[in-house]
């Protein structure tokens, strides 16, 4: 496929060619707001929406796709449990929306809930209840425009269900073979009906949509993903097995754009255009009637979340979840000596926001930590830590999809080598790890629980060096009440993690 070799050339045979402009988002996880970025506003729903209202005013057959995890990351979201966000994408007015992981949080019934409050379609090919595998969505949506017929399918595998608290009688595909054969069924269910461009809509991370795309059989017709899940800012598109995969990074802050040219004789994309939008205050205007849903919003939140928990000597930040971090080394040294533990594993996922401070008021805490649990106390050997710790960063940690990273708790020194995939040093409090000693390494309970993928270890290898015990059960409240008491925090990484090669 030729990267966009011929953008006018419908005027050849207008009736044959037509132009599309498919924008989309993914994972905007409740940022709603515009922030100072180089003392340029940007971001946040109102812009996103001036920026749609301009397309859609000034190009024709414009689309507007959102490829999931809506909810969470602020307390606008968190607090009304997702109504405020389905009211605010209401105003965005996409015309198709596929599920992410964090759309199932508040519970099966309130996800269907919110579906009915949604003025626009959400498709998802394969959630469905266990015990009767009824699906809770539609799995697909043919949407017809200026003649042309566009099938949209919506991809989740278990592997990302599995990475939020969803609830335990929801089921999905267990990895990507089994979506491309549903891909499949769909796709010959339907070729039938003359589709001129078919779009996958996945929540499964970049690295598994280029996994994805090359188990498509070309004759289905698979022309684009949209992906999203893992955040994934790109300069150009991937093309593998001839299917151009796309993801537009997270928040509001930029939209993905295709400028299309169809071929309606053959159903194919003849060329195409895809860049990534800013949305700024130099190249979007505002949309009041957002602005003005937010701030009615806001101020039922304000006076809640406004009091000040912590003081930080200076802003720290967690600029990527795959990499020892400030403000992930602070959250595990929390949970370290508040519970007393040899050493703590804080999930880098838990820590959702790139930077917080030096003035930590309780929306940045609830946005930043929004999940609440217990966290449990394992003992582990020493061997079997250097197990856990070789698992962890194995060579799929560095990629950045589908694995568990953990921010390591003061006192923890650990020299890793990628090349030998050796642990050159492993030492607590300044002496070495030894294989015969017993720790007790805590751990948050989404990780407990999913102890033998994330850590490589069974639940029968750690019992047999003591029972795990629950040390807390709100991570919440153990975090709100440490920082409420040490309102002066600095922090330094020193040396927890150094990987070489």
């Amino acid at each position: 496929m030729e990267e966009y070799k011929k953008l006018e050339s419908e005027e050849e045979n207008p009736n044959r060619y037509k132009k599309i402009t498919l924008l989309h988002s993914n994972d905007m996880h409740g940022d709603f707001l515009a922030d100072h970025v180089e003392k340029k506003l940007t971001g946040g729903v109102s812009m996103l929406s001036g920026y749609l209202t301009k397309c859609r005013n000034k190009d024709p057959n414009v689309i507007y796709a959102i490829a999931g995890d809506m909810f969470r990351g602020s307390v606008i979201d968190s607090e009304f449990h997702g109504l405020s966000t389905i009211q605010i994408v209401n105003l965005l007015a996409p015309d198709i929306v596929t599920l992410g992981n964090h759309e199932t949080d508040y519970g099966v019934a309130h996800l269907l809930f919110l579906e009915k409050m949604a003025t626009f379609p959400i498709i998802n090919a394969n959630l469905y209840i266990k015990g009767n595998e009824t699906r809770l969505f539609k799995p697909h949506y043919i949407m017809e425009i200026d003649g042309m017929k566009i099938l949209f399918i919506g991809i989740l595998t278990e592997d990302v269900i599995s990475q939020t608290k969803g609830e335990s009688i929801i089921g999905s595909f267990i990895g990507i073979e089994d979506a491309a054969k549903e891909v499949g069924k769909i796709c010959n269910a339907y070729n039938g009906l003359d589709i001129d461009l078919t779009v996958l809509l996945t929540h499964i991370g970049f690295e598994e949509d280029k996994k994805l795309a090359a188990l498509l059989d070309p004759a289905w017709g698979i022309d684009i993903i949209v992906g999203g899940h893992s955040h994934t800012f790109i300069d150009e598109p991937a093309i593998v097995n001839n299917v151009v995969i796309v993801q537009a990074g997270t928040g509001t802050d930029q939209i993905g754009r295709f400028d299309l040219i169809i071929d309606t004789d053959n159903n194919c994309i003849d060329s195409y255009k895809w860049k990534a939008v800013p949305i700024n205050e130099e190249t979007c205007p505002r949309d009041e009637r957002i602005e003005e849903l937010i701030d009615s919003i806001k101020a039922k939140t304000d006076l809640k979340y406004a009091k000040v928990i912590a003081n930080f000597d200076y802003e720290l930040t967690h600029p990527d979840r795959w990499m020892q971090t400030e403000l992930g080394g602070v959250f595990a040294d929390a949970m370290k000596e508040s519970l007393a533990v040899d050493l703590f594993f804080m999930g880098s996922g838990s820590v959702r926001k790139y930077h917080m401070g030096p003035i930590v008021t309780f929306q940045d805490f609830t946005e930043c930590y929004p999940y609440d649990g217990k966290s449990y106390g394992v003992k582990m050997t020493g061997a079997q830590l250097k197990k856990a710790l070789l698992h962890i960063y194995r060579d799929e940690a560095w990629l950045g999809d589908h694995t568990e990273f953990y921010q390591l708790s003061k006192g923890m020194h650990v020299v890793y080598s990628k090349s030998k995939h050796e642990l050159l040093e492993c030492k607590l409090n300044g002496e070495d790890i030894r294989d015969d000693n017993v720790y007790v390494v805590g751990i948050q309970e989404f990780h407990y629980n999913n102890l033998p993928d994330f850590f490589n270890l069974t639940y029968d290898e750690v019992k047999e060096n003591g029972d795990p015990a629950v040390l807390t059960t709100s991570d919440v409240e153990t975090l709100l009440e440490y920082f409420e008491n040490n309102k002066h925090l600095g922090f330094d990484l020193d040396g927890r993690l150094e990987v070489i090669d």
